[in-house]
């Protein structure tokens, strides 16, 4: 399925809102659409790109193999953002793995294309840099939260996080489905002391747990949590 880039809506939620209609018609000529099943790597951290990748729907994880071999979850992407451009523009090999969260549909854009257009589209360009100092910000934020915040206090930012860009479904329950290990990875904890921090927020009305589904009662409380009171 080939569809045209200006009539695209998602271009309107990351860089390619700065793109002229004459650069998106080319982009369409070269682009591809990918169906990703859930659970499957986009790419792994050490590969070298061929061009970045535009979720049409759906949601990611980014992750980074420590030491030790175990994962640590960077950050999570959902629909309408790009990923891969940092290794694109900087030419260097993917830096993080990217894993598909749910099964989603991808729009490749070859390098060639991309590096075009941050050469001779100064808006494009302006707007990618934009980008990269947000992730820069976002990485700080979370390395400070790593080193000042307790993991029950780290726990309550990441379900408030998670709420906040993922929404909620019909029943109220974040729009989401990680694994208790996958939630651990993400707040540098182990998956035993997150499954029992989560049955003790159970325990104390802050959320509702129905199978690995995960739904805020107080957020409140846990915005207090966060806050260290």
């Amino acid at each position: 399925m080939r569809e045209e880039c200006e009539k695209c809506v998602i271009r309107d939620l990351n860089s390619l809102n700065s793109v002229s209609a004459v650069e998106l018609q080319a982009i369409a000529k070269k682009k591809s659409t990918l169906h990703i099943q859930k659970g499957e790597v986009i790419f792994s951290e050490g590969t070298s790109l061929r061009g970045v990748y535009c979720l049409r729907n759906g949601k990611c994880k980014l992750t980074k193999l420590a030491p030790n071999g175990k994962e640590q979850i960077v950050r999570f992407i959902r629909r309408g953002e790009l990923v891969g451009h940092r290794s694109v523009i900087s030419n260097s090999v993917a830096h993080l793995t990217v894993t598909a969260l749910e099964e989603m549909d991808v729009c490749f854009i070859p390098k060639n294309e991309i590096i075009e257009l941050f050469k001779n589209n100064s808006e494009f360009s302006m707007e990618i840099t934009k980008s990269l100092a947000e992730d820069l910000d976002e990485a700080n934020s979370s390395i400070a939260n790593m080193a000042q915040k307790n993991v029950r206090e780290r726990l309550a930012e990441s379900l408030l996080f998670f709420e906040r860009i993922f929404g909620v479904d019909n029943d109220g329950y974040i729009s989401v489905t990680l694994t208790r290990e996958e939630i651990a990875n993400a707040i540098g904890t182990a998956t035993e002391s997150t499954i029992r921090l989560l049955s003790e927020f159970k325990k104390e009305g802050y959320i509702s747990l129905a199978g690995k589904r995960i739904r805020i009662e107080n957020k409140v409380k846990l915005q207090h949590l966060t806050e260290g009171y």
